[in-house]
């Protein structure tokens, strides 16, 4: 198992919540149909500011790379891929792969 975590960070002033509702309206939908192991969504409370945190579980690096193939190749995702808010409401994007210690309670 490893786990995907997402950072994006927003523009300050509505950044944030004008994202997500984008995302969750269009984004969110062919995530769940080709992703499907969503762990969690969450906004920063504190610490660094207007930070969107998502978390996905996959079987392996290879799971991933077919399930994110399959997600691309959806017109929906396509379809929200171009039709970002403009100008973006997103500053940063940070993506890591987490791998879980042999005494993770996560496996």
């Amino acid at each position: 198992m490893i786990l995907e975590v997402r950072t994006y960070t927003a523009q300050p002033g509505g950044g944030l919540t004008r994202w997500l509702d984008f995302y969750e309206k269009h984004g969110l939908p062919p995530s769940l149909k080709h992703l499907g192991g969503l762990v969690g969504f969450f906004v920063s409370e504190i610490g660094p500011l207007n930070q969107i945190v998502h978390m996905w579980r996959y079987e392996s690096l290879a799971d991933r790379e077919t399930r994110r193939t399959a997600l691309y190749r959806d017109p929906d995702w396509q379809a929200f891929l171009k039709n970002q808010p403009q100008p973006s409401p997103l500053i940063t994007q940070e993506s890591k792969i987490l791998v879980p210690t042999a005494f993770s309670p996560m496996k």
